[in-house]
């Protein structure tokens, strides 16, 4: 690698050691199609590295930007890569949308979203956080419909789950995003209006105030979730309405914990009984 390549790429090793156990819903699980599968890990190594880069403390917002943009150009085919595991994984996801036909934004939409996050940390109003997650939530559906043949029909609740997810992430990881990165995706006015403050966060426990405003984005969760309860019965693919269905199930599981347990004081997570719940209704979309 030349000068000017170790300018772009960096050395410093970014990666968080996070996988796919650490995320509210299943990757690449045994409901995808084993021809499918290997795609769907090309798209989550990619994002998951492209996350790494954009959360690290070890790059400033240029290098994390300069890197972003690399990993960019590889998977638009005009830039080579490094042998290096992480930039491999935009040759892969570049691979992948070339051989199934999925969109290239489904990957590079997600770049914009965590160039974004180099640069922004705080947030004003719900429009703003929708326009994030158009951007860092809603492709990865995309890119899972796209994959199955399935028909832009499909979109509009498939985004109302992402959505609904990257907010119940946005909640879960509140305090930790926060104190690690110094962002924070509450609106900023909400918080105003209930007398607290980004700041609260910090408290290792939930204020009054603080409960209303996550009630109020759960609010409008719910209201997404109800949307997305649409998708499972617009897949024709059996296997990705499963898919979907079991997603739909846990996405409304993690907002009724979110009601009634402290983000703040711990990570609100699912439950093995969510999780076998969620199964359980996913099979009446098969019959």
């Amino acid at each position: 690698m030349n000068s000017e390549e170790r300018n772009v790429w960096g050395s410093e090793d970014v990666s968080s050691g996070k996988d796919a156990g650490d995320e509210n819903f299943p990757v690449g699980s045994l409901l995808i199609s084993r021809r499918l599968r290997p795609h769907v890990h090309a798209y989550y190594d990619f994002a998951r590295v492209i996350d790494d880069i954009v959360d690290t403390d070890r790059l400033d917002a240029d290098a994390k930007i300069t890197r972003l943009n690399a990993m960019e150009d590889v998977v638009l085919g005009k830039r080579m890569a490094p042998q290096r595991p992480d930039a491999q994984t935009a040759v892969r996801v570049g691979r992948t949308l070339t051989q199934t036909g999925v969109s290239t934004d489904t990957a590079t939409d997600l770049i914009v979203a965590f160039r974004q996050d180099a640069v922004k940390n705080r947030y004003d109003t719900w429009e703003e956080l929708e326009e994030y997650c158009r951007y860092s939530a809603n492709p990865v559906g995309r890119f899972l419909l796209q994959l199955h043949g399935e028909d832009a029909g499909t979109f509009g609740p498939s985004d109302a789950l992402c959505t609904a997810l990257q907010i119940i992430n946005h909640l879960q990881d509140c305090a930790d995003d926060l104190r690690n990165l110094d962002r924070c995706y509450l609106p900023r006015p909400w918080l105003e209006r209930e007398g607290v403050s980004v700041d609260d966060l910090r408290r290792g426990y939930t204020l009054p105030g603080m409960r209303r405003v996550f009630n109020a984005l759960l609010d409008r969760v719910d209201a997404l979730n109800r949307h997305a309860a649409l998708l499972p019965g617009l897949i024709r693919d059996r296997r990705m309405r499963m898919e979907a269905a079991v997603i739909v199930g846990l996405s409304r599981r993690l907002a009724q914990r979110l009601r009634v347990e402290d983000p703040i004081a711990r990570r609100v997570k699912l439950s093995r009984m969510d999780v076998a719940r969620a199964l359980a209704g996913a099979m009446r979309t098969l019959v």
